[in-house]
């Protein structure tokens, strides 16, 4: 079975990927317009019916804005804990609310959704209910995690399953420290229960890679504060410092923020 994976929009600005087979996909997170999000999918050649549901990471703002319209207008059920549903529709953004759409999943508790097994599972961030999730396809495993401030005990034992992996690398450490964000904003962002730096996810790469890990996705850059060829460089360099060499022994991409990835076929 060939799986598709696309991300449509990784950062703060907005946040989307695409998950598929060649006959039905899913969404995680829906924080781009529906009009970008159709024609993203529609240049890749995957025609936006195939959308048959979204999985949400969590209720900040560029994870959710399209949701009510993907949701209520285009009748494509959400997917989210209980506590994330709530503050979803209690999100400034969210002018069309969460009714007939919803659906509640509970964290480590696995769901079938067609020949998807998805689990979702804890990660710290400032959300209401964070998750990453672990999906099983096809004897494929996938897994997503974003926004989170440290890799936990739970977040590590998901994310060394995985044979492809989209991961966190939001700021540069030097950037963000010499940069002008206001200094609370600094320190939400270093917090436990910010985001990863390049240079945490780089260290616990090169700590904890194991060799069934095929593919590596660097998502969720600031604009501001970081940069793809920082982020990739700072992860390559960590890699090769224990013997990895990206492009041979494992495929490292540092994605864009406001701009579509290639369709991946992943076999």
């Amino acid at each position: 079975m060939k799986i598709h994976f696309m991300s449509l929009s990784s950062g703060s600005s907005g946040n989307c990927y695409y998950l598929g087979t060649e006959d039905y996909g899913i969404l995680i997170d829906g924080g781009i317009p529906v009009k970008q999000i159709k024609g993203y999918l529609r240049d890749a050649g995957i025609p936006f019916e195939r959308v048959s549901a979204v999985f949400v990471t969590h209720d900040h703002a560029d994870h959710i804005k399209s949701l009510g319209n993907l949701g209520e207008k285009c009748g494509i059920p959400i997917y989210a804990t209980k506590e994330t549903h709530a503050g979803i529709n209690n999100n400034y953004c969210t002018v069309k609310k969460l009714e007939s759409c919803v659906r509640y999943i509970e964290k480590e508790t696995p769901f079938l959704f067609r020949d998807f097994r998805i689990t979702a599972f804890e990660v710290p961030h400032d959300g209401t209910d964070n998750v990453g999730y672990h999906i099983e396809v096809d004897g494929k495993v996938l897994c997503f995690v974003t926004d989170l401030g440290h890799i936990t005990d739970t977040a590590a034992r998901y994310i060394l399953k995985a044979h492809y992996l989209i991961v966190e690398t939001n700021y540069d450490e030097d950037m963000l420290r010499m940069g002008n964000y206001p200094q609370f904003l600094k320190e939400r962002i270093t917090s436990p229960f910010g985001h990863l730096s390049n240079k945490t996810t780089a260290n616990f790469l090169a700590e904890n890679i194991t060799p069934n890990l095929k593919h590596i996705w660097l998502c969720h850059l600031s604009e501001e504060n970081n940069h793809p060829e920082i982020a990739y460089k700072t992860v390559e360099y960590k890699l090769r410092g224990v013997g990895i060499i990206p492009g041979k022994d494992v495929e490292l991409c540092a994605l864009k923020r406001t701009t579509p990835s290639k369709l991946y076929i992943l076999e």
